[in-house]
């Protein structure tokens, strides 16, 4: 979840995966998939980078959660296809 701020000052959370856009015309809105909107003090550039860091922290910790014992998964290596017949 990212934090934002209407324009009354309160503040909320927003999950980033459910945003559809969000443009500053001049006031920063934000478009819900589910046609909600929501104008918020933030600019477009604050939002863009919340996202971003809300999105590092969730990849920081799912790798987090590999044990320090466990070994990273093997790669799998690509296999060539046959022709039919062969």
């Amino acid at each position: 979840m990212i934090m934002v701020t209407r324009l009354n000052d309160s503040t909320f959370a927003v999950n980033p995966d459910l945003i559809a856009r969000v443009h500053a015309s001049p006031d920063t809105t934000l478009v819900m998939v589910d046609g909600a909107s929501y104008v918020v003090a933030e600019s477009l550039d604050q939002i863009v980078s919340a996202i971003v860091a809300f999105r590092a922290r969730v990849i920081s910790h799912a790798q987090s959660m590999i044990g320090a014992d466990e070994s990273p998964r093997p790669v799998l290596e690509p296999v060539a296809l046959r022709p039919r017949g062969v």
